[in-house]
């Protein structure tokens, strides 16, 4: 049986980019250096920009009652689990299992993007989204943000917004 071919992107560009691009959306990418080291990596990306961690969110996967759901949640806070669960009509939610996570999205842990995922899965944006003109998420890599509308995140992704953060 004939291996299939692996999908072509464009030079530089991150299945997240190319999503972007091709939905002919506005956005703007920043690459920094990425320290392995980092004890977070979203707040290595607040700091590294030089943008206020309410600002960069990150992207985390849960399972809701046996089904993986994104949570986009500003850095500076962190996932209500119950408020995920409640907001996409679930009971309980759990934080997926990495390798799964990294298997379904097509990304590795730390440059999950809410775009271009391998599965289109359930996605969540928490509502302080709403009070920024932009707001950052990984490009699909480490050391790659993608600034965007909040608006524009949601309409690509399906996302719904719903208070999911704590602490932010």
């Amino acid at each position: 049986m004939a291996k299939k071919p692996k999908k072509q992107q464009q030079p530089g560009g991150t299945p997240a980019t190319v999503a972007l691009t091709a939905a002919g959306t506005a956005f703007t990418v920043h690459a920094y250096d990425h320290d392995p080291a980092s004890a977070s990596y979203g707040e290595e990306a607040a700091e590294a920009l030089g943008v206020s961690p309410d600002r960069v969110f990150k992207t985390l996967v849960a399972d809701v009652d046996g089904a993986l759901t994104v949570a986009v949640v500003p850095v500076a806070g962190s996932l209500d689990l119950k408020a995920l669960a409640a907001a996409v009509g679930g009971k309980r939610a759990t934080m997926a299992d990495p390798a799964a996570a990294e298997r379904t999205t097509g990304y590795v842990r730390g440059g999950i993007s809410p775009l271009g995922q391998r599965k289109r899965l359930r996605t969540v944006l928490d509502a302080s989204a709403r009070a920024h003109a932009t707001i950052c998420v990984s490009a699909g890599r480490r050391g790659l943000e993608v600034e965007l509308a909040a608006t524009d995140l949601a309409e690509l992704t399906g996302a719904v917004f719903a208070e999911i953060a704590r602490g932010a």
